[in-house]
């Protein structure tokens, strides 16, 4: 198994109901895939002063576990997905980094 991290960061704050829309929504895609063997998506805790450092901070982070990297890049080929992706994106932009990986425990 491997798992896909996302670090999710919206270009501007989000309201708490939007930003809560937006992980149900990345979730609900994800399942219905019906290719992942988990998901979990959370908020970003923030921390004072780190919006003065220069790098990519989160909004969210979203972590899907998933057999194997063939099955990851088919998950996100998956047109629900796309349909979130393409709709977040063009109503709030936002950028993400990730890492595939083993687990980390």
């Amino acid at each position: 198994m491997i798992n896909h991290t996302m670090i999710v960061s919206f270009d501007r704050p989000l309201p708490d109901d939007e930003l809560d829309q937006y992980l149900t929504d990345i979730e609900q895609a994800m399942l219905a895939t019906g290719l992942t063997q988990s998901i979990v998506v959370r908020r970003h805790i923030p921390i004072p002063g780190e919006e003065a450092i220069p790098a990519l901070i989160a909004t969210a982070i979203v972590q899907i576990g998933l057999p194997d990297v063939e099955t990851l890049g088919k998950a996100f080929a998956a047109p629900g997905v796309h349909e979130v992706i393409d709709r977040w994106q063009s109503r709030h932009p936002y950028k993400v980094a990730w890492a595939n990986h083993e687990s980390l425990a």
